[in-house]
Protein backbone atom coordinates (compact mmCIF):
# COMPACT_ATOMS: atom_id res chain seq x y z
CA UNK A 1 0.00 0.00 0.00
CA UNK A 2 1.43 3.35 -0.68
CA UNK A 3 0.39 6.43 0.95
CA UNK A 4 -2.66 7.84 -0.57
CA UNK A 5 -1.84 11.41 -0.72
CA UNK A 6 0.75 14.05 0.89
CA UNK A 7 -1.52 15.37 3.07
CA UNK A 8 -1.83 12.03 4.65
CA UNK A 9 1.86 12.19 5.13
CA UNK A 10 2.10 15.63 7.12
CA UNK A 11 -1.01 13.68 9.13
CA UNK A 12 1.53 10.57 9.69
CA UNK A 13 4.44 13.70 10.92
CA UNK A 14 2.52 15.66 12.60
CA UNK A 15 0.76 13.55 15.09
CA UNK A 16 4.18 11.38 16.07
CA UNK A 17 4.75 11.72 19.50
CA UNK A 18 7.84 9.75 20.20
CA UNK A 19 11.47 11.15 19.03
CA UNK A 20 13.89 9.15 16.90
CA UNK A 21 16.93 9.97 19.12
CA UNK A 22 19.41 7.70 17.25
CA UNK A 23 21.29 8.66 13.62
CA UNK A 24 20.96 5.29 11.69
CA UNK A 25 21.97 5.07 7.68
CA UNK A 26 22.09 2.84 4.54
CA UNK A 27 24.29 3.21 1.26
CA UNK A 28 22.01 3.10 -1.43
CA UNK A 29 24.57 1.10 -4.35
CA UNK A 30 24.33 0.82 -7.92
CA UNK A 31 24.09 -2.57 -9.64
CA UNK A 32 26.04 -1.42 -12.81
CA UNK A 33 29.55 -1.67 -12.85
CA UNK A 34 31.05 1.98 -14.16
CA UNK A 35 27.81 2.55 -16.25
CA UNK A 36 25.26 4.65 -16.03
CA UNK A 37 21.39 4.17 -16.81
CA UNK A 38 21.73 7.09 -19.42
CA UNK A 39 23.76 10.14 -20.29
CA UNK A 40 22.60 13.66 -21.93
CA UNK A 41 20.87 17.03 -22.03
CA UNK A 42 18.03 15.77 -20.07
CA UNK A 43 16.62 17.64 -16.62
CA UNK A 44 13.08 16.64 -15.93
CA UNK A 45 14.01 18.68 -12.63
CA UNK A 46 14.96 22.28 -13.92
CA UNK A 47 14.29 21.57 -18.03
CA UNK A 48 11.16 19.86 -17.51
CA UNK A 49 9.47 19.08 -20.98
CA UNK A 50 13.02 20.30 -22.73
CA UNK A 51 16.58 19.87 -23.62
CA UNK A 52 18.72 20.44 -20.50
CA UNK A 53 21.28 23.35 -20.02
CA UNK A 54 23.92 21.10 -19.88
CA UNK A 55 25.07 17.13 -20.08
CA UNK A 56 23.94 14.89 -17.56
CA UNK A 57 24.66 11.24 -16.22
CA UNK A 58 21.65 9.24 -14.73
CA UNK A 59 21.25 6.78 -12.52
CA UNK A 60 17.90 4.82 -11.20
CA UNK A 61 14.09 3.48 -13.14
CA UNK A 62 14.47 3.21 -16.55
CA UNK A 63 11.26 5.28 -16.84
CA UNK A 64 13.32 8.40 -17.35
CA UNK A 65 12.85 11.41 -19.84
CA UNK A 66 12.10 15.16 -19.87
CA UNK A 67 8.79 14.88 -19.07
CA UNK A 68 9.47 12.72 -16.10
CA UNK A 69 6.99 13.76 -12.57
CA UNK A 70 4.49 12.59 -10.60
CA UNK A 71 4.64 8.58 -10.06
CA UNK A 72 5.88 7.95 -13.83
CA UNK A 73 8.92 6.13 -12.22
CA UNK A 74 6.83 3.89 -10.41
CA UNK A 75 6.10 2.17 -14.17
CA UNK A 76 9.66 1.81 -14.57
CA UNK A 77 10.69 -1.83 -16.33
CA UNK A 78 14.32 -1.97 -14.30
CA UNK A 79 15.92 0.36 -12.10
CA UNK A 80 19.48 0.64 -11.45
CA UNK A 81 19.44 0.59 -8.31
CA UNK A 82 20.41 -2.38 -5.99
CA UNK A 83 17.02 -1.95 -4.81
CA UNK A 84 13.80 -3.22 -7.12
CA UNK A 85 11.36 -1.01 -5.56
CA UNK A 86 13.56 1.97 -5.82
CA UNK A 87 12.72 3.81 -9.27
CA UNK A 88 13.96 6.76 -8.39
CA UNK A 89 16.27 9.03 -10.52
CA UNK A 90 19.65 10.16 -9.22
CA UNK A 91 21.95 11.95 -11.39
CA UNK A 92 24.50 14.65 -11.68
CA UNK A 93 26.74 16.78 -14.66
CA UNK A 94 29.05 14.73 -16.40
CA UNK A 95 33.14 15.39 -15.66
CA UNK A 96 34.98 15.79 -18.83
CA UNK A 97 39.03 15.92 -19.17
CA UNK A 98 40.10 18.90 -21.21
CA UNK A 99 43.63 17.83 -23.09
CA UNK A 100 46.42 20.28 -22.50
CA UNK A 101 47.44 19.50 -25.77
CA UNK A 102 44.78 20.01 -28.22
CA UNK A 103 42.02 21.27 -25.96
CA UNK A 104 39.54 19.06 -27.12
CA UNK A 105 37.17 17.27 -24.48
CA UNK A 106 36.66 13.63 -23.32
CA UNK A 107 34.24 12.01 -21.02
CA UNK A 108 35.64 10.72 -17.50
CA UNK A 109 34.21 7.51 -16.84
CA UNK A 110 32.29 6.24 -13.86
CA UNK A 111 34.26 4.41 -11.11
CA UNK A 112 31.41 4.25 -8.57
CA UNK A 113 28.75 5.59 -6.65
CA UNK A 114 26.90 5.54 -3.73
CA UNK A 115 23.84 7.37 -2.24
CA UNK A 116 24.21 7.81 1.73
CA UNK A 117 20.22 7.71 3.11
CA UNK A 118 20.65 9.34 6.44
CA UNK A 119 18.14 9.29 8.96
CA UNK A 120 18.11 11.82 11.47
CA UNK A 121 17.34 12.53 15.07
CA UNK A 122 14.29 14.24 15.00
CA UNK A 123 11.17 15.24 16.84
CA UNK A 124 9.05 12.98 15.27
CA UNK A 125 9.36 10.08 12.56
CA UNK A 126 11.81 10.18 9.56
CA UNK A 127 9.01 9.84 6.52
CA UNK A 128 9.24 8.40 2.83
CA UNK A 129 9.31 10.77 -0.16
CA UNK A 130 6.36 11.45 -1.60
CA UNK A 131 6.15 9.83 -4.64
CA UNK A 132 7.56 12.33 -7.67
CA UNK A 133 9.32 14.82 -5.53
CA UNK A 134 11.80 16.84 -7.21
CA UNK A 135 15.02 18.21 -5.49
CA UNK A 136 18.44 19.83 -6.74
CA UNK A 137 21.17 21.09 -4.69
CA UNK A 138 24.13 22.60 -5.14
CA UNK A 139 24.46 26.28 -7.37
CA UNK A 140 24.93 25.15 -11.61
CA UNK A 141 25.70 28.85 -12.74
CA UNK A 142 28.40 29.55 -9.76
CA UNK A 143 31.97 30.27 -11.07
CA UNK A 144 32.31 32.54 -7.18
CA UNK A 145 34.38 30.45 -4.34
CA UNK A 146 32.17 29.88 -1.83
CA UNK A 147 31.32 32.02 1.40
CA UNK A 148 31.99 29.16 3.56
CA UNK A 149 35.33 28.20 2.28
CA UNK A 150 36.60 25.44 2.06
CA UNK A 151 34.39 23.11 4.57
CA UNK A 152 31.28 21.94 4.03
CA UNK A 153 27.80 23.04 5.69
CA UNK A 154 24.14 22.04 5.97
CA UNK A 155 23.59 23.58 9.11
CA UNK A 156 21.77 26.91 8.52
CA UNK A 157 22.70 28.21 12.18
CA UNK A 158 26.19 28.18 11.43
CA UNK A 159 26.71 30.11 7.91
CA UNK A 160 26.00 30.02 4.11
CA UNK A 161 24.46 26.79 2.99
CA UNK A 162 27.31 24.72 1.25
CA UNK A 163 26.11 21.66 0.39
CA UNK A 164 28.84 20.23 -2.32
CA UNK A 165 32.68 19.61 -1.99
CA UNK A 166 35.03 17.79 -3.67
CA UNK A 167 37.25 14.73 -1.97
CA UNK A 168 40.61 13.78 -3.50
CA UNK A 169 42.30 10.99 -1.53
CA UNK A 170 46.50 10.71 -2.10
CA UNK A 171 49.26 9.03 -1.04
CA UNK A 172 50.57 12.29 -0.09
CA UNK A 173 49.68 15.93 0.33
CA UNK A 174 53.02 17.39 0.06
CA UNK A 175 52.56 19.63 -2.13
CA UNK A 176 48.78 20.30 -0.94
CA UNK A 177 45.91 19.74 -2.86
CA UNK A 178 45.17 23.61 -2.89
CA UNK A 179 47.43 26.41 -2.71
CA UNK A 180 47.99 27.35 1.04
CA UNK A 181 47.31 31.33 -0.26
CA UNK A 182 44.28 30.50 -2.02
CA UNK A 183 41.11 33.15 -1.89
CA UNK A 184 39.66 30.78 -4.26
CA UNK A 185 39.59 33.17 -7.44
CA UNK A 186 42.39 31.26 -9.48
CA UNK A 187 41.90 27.69 -7.38
CA UNK A 188 40.01 26.14 -5.12
CA UNK A 189 39.76 26.36 -1.24
CA UNK A 190 41.34 23.49 1.18
CA UNK A 191 38.65 21.86 4.18
CA UNK A 192 40.73 23.18 7.09
CA UNK A 193 39.65 19.75 8.46
CA UNK A 194 40.64 17.67 6.04
CA UNK A 195 43.94 17.44 3.48
CA UNK A 196 41.97 15.44 1.06
CA UNK A 197 39.02 17.46 0.01
CA UNK A 198 38.10 21.30 -0.62
CA UNK A 199 35.92 23.30 -2.41
CA UNK A 200 36.46 23.48 -6.27
CA UNK A 201 38.57 21.08 -8.18
CA UNK A 202 42.39 19.86 -6.65
CA UNK A 203 45.39 20.77 -8.66
CA UNK A 204 46.98 17.41 -8.06
CA UNK A 205 46.09 14.12 -8.96
CA UNK A 206 43.81 11.90 -6.80
CA UNK A 207 45.92 9.00 -6.15
CA UNK A 208 44.08 6.91 -2.88
CA UNK A 209 43.89 3.37 -3.13
CA UNK A 210 40.58 3.32 -4.97
CA UNK A 211 39.36 6.39 -4.15
CA UNK A 212 39.80 8.78 -7.66
CA UNK A 213 38.12 11.96 -7.30
CA UNK A 214 34.83 11.86 -5.77
CA UNK A 215 31.83 14.60 -6.19
CA UNK A 216 30.04 14.93 -3.32
CA UNK A 217 26.54 16.44 -2.68
CA UNK A 218 24.49 16.84 0.70
CA UNK A 219 19.99 17.36 -0.17
CA UNK A 220 18.03 19.22 2.11
CA UNK A 221 15.36 16.71 4.58
CA UNK A 222 12.69 18.81 4.88
CA UNK A 223 9.57 18.94 2.55
CA UNK A 224 7.04 21.62 2.67
CA UNK A 225 3.82 19.74 1.26
CA UNK A 226 2.07 23.16 0.69
CA UNK A 227 4.84 24.15 -2.00
CA UNK A 228 4.32 20.65 -3.56
CA UNK A 229 6.26 18.23 -5.86
CA UNK A 230 7.63 20.33 -8.50
CA UNK A 231 8.69 23.23 -6.98
CA UNK A 232 12.06 22.26 -6.49
CA UNK A 233 13.55 26.16 -5.55
CA UNK A 234 11.35 26.25 -2.60
CA UNK A 235 9.84 22.84 -1.78
CA UNK A 236 12.67 21.53 0.38
CA UNK A 237 15.13 23.13 3.18
CA UNK A 238 17.48 22.18 5.48
CA UNK A 239 16.82 21.02 9.13
CA UNK A 240 18.49 22.78 12.33
CA UNK A 241 19.45 21.49 15.71
CA UNK A 242 17.12 21.77 18.79
CA UNK A 243 17.66 20.50 21.69
CA UNK A 244 19.74 17.92 20.40
CA UNK A 245 17.17 16.96 17.48
CA UNK A 246 17.38 18.01 13.52
CA UNK A 247 13.96 20.10 13.35
CA UNK A 248 11.83 20.87 10.65
CA UNK A 249 9.98 23.96 10.16
CA UNK A 250 6.19 23.76 11.74
CA UNK A 251 4.34 21.19 8.95
CA UNK A 252 7.15 20.37 6.98
CA UNK A 253 8.14 16.36 6.96
CA UNK A 254 11.18 14.96 7.69
CA UNK A 255 12.77 13.16 4.60
CA UNK A 256 15.33 11.24 4.76
CA UNK A 257 19.22 12.72 4.17
CA UNK A 258 20.01 12.06 0.64
CA UNK A 259 24.61 11.89 0.07
CA UNK A 260 25.53 11.46 -3.25
CA UNK A 261 29.43 10.48 -3.69
CA UNK A 262 30.33 9.85 -7.50
CA UNK A 263 33.72 8.87 -7.61
CA UNK A 264 35.09 9.70 -11.34
CA UNK A 265 37.66 7.60 -12.97
CA UNK A 266 40.63 10.34 -12.82
CA UNK A 267 43.38 7.81 -13.15
CA UNK A 268 43.21 7.00 -16.55
CA UNK A 269 44.36 10.89 -17.13
CA UNK A 270 46.85 10.95 -15.18
CA UNK A 271 49.89 10.44 -17.63
CA UNK A 272 47.91 13.04 -19.77
CA UNK A 273 48.96 16.18 -17.53
CA UNK A 274 51.36 17.74 -15.33
CA UNK A 275 50.58 18.74 -12.47
CA UNK A 276 51.79 22.11 -11.53
CA UNK A 277 50.11 23.81 -8.52
CA UNK A 278 48.37 26.46 -10.52
CA UNK A 279 46.19 24.44 -13.38
CA UNK A 280 44.30 21.54 -13.79
CA UNK A 281 42.70 19.44 -16.52
CA UNK A 282 38.87 18.70 -15.25
CA UNK A 283 35.50 20.32 -16.33
CA UNK A 284 32.23 19.80 -15.36
CA UNK A 285 29.81 19.69 -18.54
CA UNK A 286 28.32 23.47 -17.90
CA UNK A 287 31.36 24.38 -18.89
CA UNK A 288 32.71 24.99 -14.95
CA UNK A 289 36.37 24.79 -15.19
CA UNK A 290 36.55 25.56 -11.57
CA UNK A 291 34.48 22.77 -9.96
CA UNK A 292 32.15 25.18 -7.01
CA UNK A 293 28.89 24.45 -9.44
CA UNK A 294 29.07 21.18 -8.79
CA UNK A 295 25.12 19.94 -8.20
CA UNK A 296 22.62 17.30 -8.19
CA UNK A 297 19.16 16.06 -8.97
CA UNK A 298 16.59 13.74 -7.76
CA UNK A 299 13.38 12.64 -7.98
CA UNK A 300 11.36 10.07 -5.96
CA UNK A 301 10.42 6.65 -7.48
CA UNK A 302 10.48 4.93 -4.21
CA UNK A 303 7.48 2.70 -3.30
CA UNK A 304 6.69 4.23 -0.15
CA UNK A 305 5.98 1.06 2.17
CA UNK A 306 9.70 0.00 1.22
CA UNK A 307 11.32 3.14 1.60
CA UNK A 308 9.53 3.38 5.00
CA UNK A 309 10.41 -0.34 6.21
CA UNK A 310 14.02 0.58 5.83
CA UNK A 311 13.70 3.89 7.32
CA UNK A 312 12.14 2.24 10.63
CA UNK A 313 14.44 -0.81 10.72
CA UNK A 314 17.43 -0.72 8.78
CA UNK A 315 20.88 0.67 9.80
CA UNK A 316 23.50 -1.43 8.01
CA UNK A 317 25.51 1.80 7.03
CA UNK A 318 27.80 1.15 4.40
CA UNK A 319 27.20 -2.43 3.71
CA UNK A 320 24.36 -1.39 1.54
CA UNK A 321 21.19 -1.30 1.72
CA UNK A 322 21.08 -4.58 0.09
CA UNK A 323 21.63 -6.00 3.17
CA UNK A 324 18.27 -4.31 4.81
CA UNK A 325 16.01 -6.91 6.80
CA UNK A 326 12.93 -8.10 5.33
CA UNK A 327 12.93 -5.25 2.11
CA UNK A 328 9.89 -5.81 0.27
CA UNK A 329 9.98 -6.41 -3.37
CA UNK A 330 13.08 -7.77 -2.34
CA UNK A 331 16.83 -6.79 -4.01
CA UNK A 332 17.45 -6.21 -7.63
CA UNK A 333 19.94 -8.46 -9.57
CA UNK A 334 19.82 -6.88 -12.97
CA UNK A 335 23.27 -5.62 -14.09
CA UNK A 336 22.37 -4.36 -17.89
CA UNK A 337 19.57 -1.97 -17.05
CA UNK A 338 20.47 0.90 -19.48
CA UNK A 339 18.15 3.36 -21.98
CA UNK A 340 18.73 5.19 -25.16
CA UNK A 341 19.06 9.18 -24.25
CA UNK A 342 15.49 10.99 -25.05
CA UNK A 343 17.58 14.04 -26.24
CA UNK A 344 20.79 14.28 -28.20
CA UNK A 345 23.26 11.19 -28.43
CA UNK A 346 25.43 9.75 -25.89
CA UNK A 347 28.63 10.60 -25.59
CA UNK A 348 31.14 7.31 -26.39
CA UNK A 349 33.68 6.43 -23.80
CA UNK A 350 37.68 7.96 -25.87
CA UNK A 351 35.78 10.10 -28.06
CA UNK A 352 37.39 13.07 -28.46
CA UNK A 353 35.45 16.33 -28.91
CA UNK A 354 35.82 20.02 -30.04
CA UNK A 355 33.57 21.23 -27.03
CA UNK A 356 31.61 20.06 -24.83
CA UNK A 357 28.43 18.89 -25.27
CA UNK A 358 26.20 21.92 -26.63
CA UNK A 359 29.25 24.10 -27.41
CA UNK A 360 29.32 25.57 -23.77
CA UNK A 361 32.36 27.58 -23.31
CA UNK A 362 34.91 26.65 -20.33
CA UNK A 363 34.52 29.51 -17.53
CA UNK A 364 35.77 30.11 -14.22
CA UNK A 365 39.94 30.49 -13.08
CA UNK A 366 40.85 33.24 -15.80
CA UNK A 367 38.68 31.45 -18.89
CA UNK A 368 36.27 34.18 -18.85
CA UNK A 369 32.99 34.34 -17.13
CA UNK A 370 34.22 34.24 -13.46
CA UNK A 371 30.80 35.51 -11.99
CA UNK A 372 27.68 33.83 -10.97
CA UNK A 373 25.11 33.30 -13.76
CA UNK A 374 27.78 32.80 -16.10
CA UNK A 375 28.33 30.22 -18.92
CA UNK A 376 26.14 27.28 -17.72
CA UNK A 377 23.32 29.08 -19.56
CA UNK A 378 24.87 29.38 -23.10
CA UNK A 379 25.74 27.86 -25.77
CA UNK A 380 24.55 26.09 -29.01
CA UNK A 381 20.91 24.87 -28.95
CA UNK A 382 21.80 21.48 -31.28
CA UNK A 383 21.58 18.28 -29.00
CA UNK A 384 24.34 16.90 -31.04
CA UNK A 385 28.35 17.03 -30.78
CA UNK A 386 30.94 18.23 -32.34
CA UNK A 387 34.05 15.13 -32.76
CA UNK A 388 37.50 16.07 -33.56
CA UNK A 389 39.34 15.14 -36.07
CA UNK A 390 41.10 13.39 -34.23
CA UNK A 391 38.82 10.67 -32.56
CA UNK A 392 39.59 7.46 -31.66
CA UNK A 393 35.87 6.63 -30.88
CA UNK A 394 34.01 3.72 -32.91
CA UNK A 395 31.22 6.79 -33.93
CA UNK A 396 31.61 10.43 -35.23
CA UNK A 397 14.95 24.37 -0.79
CA UNK A 398 15.83 27.75 -1.17
CA UNK A 399 18.91 28.32 -0.32
CA UNK A 400 20.95 25.91 -2.78
CA UNK A 401 19.17 25.93 -5.90
CA UNK A 402 20.45 27.93 -8.90
CA UNK A 403 20.12 31.17 -7.46
CA UNK A 404 20.42 31.34 -3.38
CA UNK A 405 18.19 32.83 -1.08
CA UNK A 406 18.48 32.94 2.70
CA UNK A 407 14.69 32.65 2.99
CA UNK A 408 15.21 28.77 4.28
CA UNK A 409 17.66 29.75 6.65
CA UNK A 410 15.16 32.69 7.84
CA UNK A 411 12.43 30.29 8.22
CA UNK A 412 14.93 27.96 10.36
CA UNK A 413 14.36 27.32 14.13
CA UNK A 414 17.29 28.69 16.30
CA UNK A 415 20.27 26.12 17.50
CA UNK A 416 20.15 25.46 21.06
CA UNK A 417 22.34 21.92 21.35
CA UNK A 418 24.08 19.22 19.99
CA UNK A 419 23.10 15.67 19.81
CA UNK A 420 24.94 12.60 20.12
CA UNK A 421 23.47 9.61 19.16
CA UNK A 422 24.58 5.69 20.13
CA UNK A 423 27.41 4.02 17.54
CA UNK A 424 25.80 2.40 14.84
CA UNK A 425 24.63 -1.22 14.81
CA UNK A 426 24.73 -3.93 12.54
CA UNK A 427 28.32 -2.56 11.08
CA UNK A 428 31.19 -4.44 12.84
CA UNK A 429 33.49 -2.09 10.38
CA UNK A 430 32.25 0.99 11.34
CA UNK A 431 33.00 3.32 14.29
CA UNK A 432 30.58 6.10 14.40
CA UNK A 433 30.81 9.45 16.92
CA UNK A 434 27.30 11.20 15.64
CA UNK A 435 27.44 15.06 16.88
CA UNK A 436 24.56 16.09 14.75
CA UNK A 437 26.82 16.11 11.63
CA UNK A 438 27.39 14.57 8.19
CA UNK A 439 30.42 15.81 5.89
CA UNK A 440 32.23 14.32 3.66
CA UNK A 441 35.71 14.25 5.44
CA UNK A 442 37.71 11.77 3.61
CA UNK A 443 41.08 9.62 4.56
CA UNK A 444 42.05 6.86 3.07
CA UNK A 445 43.19 3.80 4.15
CA UNK A 446 45.07 0.78 2.36
CA UNK A 447 42.93 -2.19 2.37
CA UNK A 448 43.78 -6.01 1.11
CA UNK A 449 42.19 -6.87 -2.29
CA UNK A 450 39.02 -8.38 -2.48
CA UNK A 451 37.21 -10.21 -5.47
CA UNK A 452 36.99 -7.83 -8.30
CA UNK A 453 33.03 -7.58 -8.87
CA UNK A 454 33.29 -6.59 -4.89
CA UNK A 455 36.93 -4.69 -4.61
CA UNK A 456 35.68 -1.17 -4.54
CA UNK A 457 32.34 -1.54 -2.41
CA UNK A 458 34.36 -3.57 0.46
CA UNK A 459 37.09 -0.73 0.36
CA UNK A 460 35.03 1.98 0.54
CA UNK A 461 34.20 0.64 3.75
CA UNK A 462 37.11 1.34 5.68
CA UNK A 463 35.84 3.04 8.76
CA UNK A 464 34.24 5.61 6.31
CA UNK A 465 31.22 6.45 8.97
CA UNK A 466 34.23 7.77 11.26
CA UNK A 467 34.88 10.69 9.35
CA UNK A 468 31.90 12.24 8.78
CA UNK A 469 32.28 13.16 12.25
CA UNK A 470 33.06 16.88 11.45
CA UNK A 471 32.25 19.64 9.93
CA UNK A 472 28.80 20.13 8.33
CA UNK A 473 27.06 20.73 11.15
CA UNK A 474 28.98 21.79 14.08
CA UNK A 475 32.20 21.07 13.13
CA UNK A 476 34.52 20.95 16.06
Amino acid sequence: MKYATIGALASVAATAVADKTDMTFAVLHFTGQQKFLTEGPIDPVVNPGTQATHYHSIMGGSNFGPNTRGDDLLNSKCTTTTIKNDKSNYWVPSLFFQDPKDGTFEKVPLFYMNVYYFFEPTNGTIEPFPVGLKMMSGDTNTRDPPKFGGGSNVDPTRGPIQPVQWTCPRQSYNPPSYPVDSDGTTAGLQDPNNQGAGAGFPLYDCDGTYSPLRQDIHFPSCYNPEVGLDDYKNNVAWPTPVNGLLTCPAGWIHIPHLFYEVYWDTPSFKDRWTPDGKTQPFVLSNGDATGYSSHGDFISGWDQDTLKTIIDTCNVGTLGMEHCPNIPGGVNTDQDCTIEPAIGTMVKASQKLKSLPLNLPVTGWGKGGSSSGSGSESGSSSSEYSASSTSDSTSAGNVFVEQPSSSAEAAAPAVTAAAVAPAEQGNPNVATVWDTVYVTETTTAVVEPTPAARRRRASHGHDHMKRHQHGAHGRQ
